[in-house]
């Protein structure tokens, strides 16, 4: 199936280039009449019910989506699925409670490292943003690769092709429009994903036959349900806590949650958003066991597509392509806002440049400047999923600390930072190495034989459990 060309590249190309088109039209025609850097940052605090939820559930739902839980539950099984779509949804429960707090505490915030630089000092609110940064930069980097690999697959179009043209597009209307385009293409792609989504589920559904089952996976591989198969439950609490983790930093998240009008729409908004993200995470993932159910030399991560285009439909592959654009475009508009604000909000505490300095034109420069950096990542087909684990790494070592010090007064700055450090070199001691046979402290400075199998077999959960909880304890005895 790798060798097959289900549609033309300049068909495919032809798509690329109109919807690009389509979407830098709407945002640019739109932010017109919403200029000012208020809107640029959190859209005149002024966002609806309907606008605020398509934009979460938008800027959440990237391209991954038709890759990450796929592959993930060929070998994770049930357990797996449940903990990406539980993952990927929780922030949204934990953002009605927090959104709640920091909109009280600071009502004209832009961003959840602006209420960190009042509650610590300038040190460690710079790693906090550093972090924050390279997370969102590692995401900007996997959508683009994500949708360049997409169309290569149905088409064989060069890789840097379709990379160039989405970041273009995007970035002309997102560095123009700010936060407002974002919202408002996220409107528009939210629409244009569901009922795509909709036609691959009821397509999927109806042509699979029995095949698309509980009962037909339990027959080809029984341990992917199975209660007593360990690797379910290590895989979903593995993801659980690496993808909330990480979403619970994700600038974009925050500055929503100072865009919505009130906080009464704020919390429906996020609600509906819990509800709408779980379904169509299980679903990508549970047609990934069916994928591996039907075919056992399936690559893992094109699951999806191996079950979709069977038949080599033209209509579906077409639907395939536009579905990619707009789960990557919603998300890489998010992102590049979401790093732009952040210069803008909290480079002057952090770079200390001349008083004259334009910190919304140097964000812009810097987008521009990784979006290159991303460009060269994506035409090269790399597989950065190693890079997002340790991105995830990084925010499991910083979570419990940076969210447990807005409801402890006691977290100084020191204790913060100690017990940050502390999680961090507890978790990089476990953390597998790329192939996932070792890590530093077992296999390397202590040999494998010495541990467990159930130790050494899981040593990616080992390190997000040690890097979140450590610091837990590190808080806990430095208050006695």
């Amino acid at each position: 199936m790798d060798n097959v060309n289900f549609i033309s590249q300049s068909t495919s190309l032809l798509i690329v280039i109109i919807i690009s088109l389509i979407f830098t039209f709407l945002g640019i025609y739109h932010s017109k009449k919403f200029q000012g850097i208020n809107n640029y940052l959190t859209a005149d605090r002024n966002i609806g019910f309907f606008s605020l939820t398509t934009s979460l559930v938008a800027s959440a739902l990237g391209a991954w989506i038709l890759f990450g839980p796929v592959s993930a539950a060929t070998w994770g099984g049930i357990g797996a699925i449940i903990g990406y779509a539980l993952g990927t949804a929780f922030p949204m429960i934990f953002l009605i409670y927090l959104g709640k707090k920091i909109r009280n505490e600071f009502p004209k915030g832009s961003s959840l490292i602006e209420f960190m630089r009042k509650k610590f000092g300038k040190s460690l609110f710079k790693l906090i943003l550093l972090m924050t940064i390279f997370y969102m930069f590692i995401f900007l980097c996997a959508e683009v690769t994500a949708i360049a690999v997409l169309i290569n697959y149905i088409s064989r179009t060069e890789l840097w092709i379709t990379a160039f043209i989405v970041l273009i597009a995007t970035l002309t209307y997102t560095l123009y429009g700010g936060l407002r385009a974002s919202i408002f293409t996220d409107n528009i792609q939210m629409i244009v994903i569901g009922i795509l989504l909709l036609i691959s589920i009821l397509y999927l559904i109806s042509f699979t036959g029995d095949q698309f089952s509980f009962s037909f996976i339990k027959e080809k591989n029984p341990h992917l349900l199975s209660g007593t198969y360990i690797p379910s439950y290590t895989a979903g609490i593995t993801f659980f806590i690496a993808v909330s983790a990480t979403n619970l930093f994700h600038q974009g998240n925050w500055q929503r949650v100072y865009a919505a009008k009130n906080y009464k729409i704020l919390k429906k908004s996020l609600i509906l958003s819990f509800f709408i993200i779980v379904p169509i995470v299980f679903f990508m993932g549970f047609s990934g066991m069916v994928a591996i159910s039907v075919d056992p030399n399936v690559r893992p991560d094109l699951g999806y597509f191996s079950l979709l285009l069977k038949e080599q439909s033209y209509i579906l592959s077409i639907i395939i392509i536009i579905l990619g654009l707009a789960l990557t475009i919603s998300t890489v508009d998010t992102l590049v806002n979401a790093i732009s604000s952040l210069i803008v909000v909290d480079g002057k505490a952090t770079f200390n440049l001349n008083k004259k300095t334009n910190y919304l034109k140097l964000s812009k420069y810097l987008i521009i400047f990784l979006s290159i950096i991303a460009f060269v990542i994506a035409s090269k087909g790399f597989d950065i999923l190693y890079l997002f684990l340790l991105a995830d790494l990084f925010c499991c070592a910083f979570v419990v600390t940076v969210f447990y010090s807005f409801y402890n007064k006691r977290i100084n700055e020191k204790t913060a930072y100690i017990s940050i450090i502390i999680g961090l070199i507890g978790g990089f001691l476990l953390f597998p190495s790329p192939d996932f046979s070792k890590s530093l402290l077992i296999g390397i400075l202590i040999p494998k034989e010495l541990f467990a199998s159930f130790i050494t077999q899981s040593l990616l959960l080992l390190s997000f459990l040690i890097a979140t909880f450590l610091p837990v304890i590190v808080v806990k005895i430095k208050k006695f």
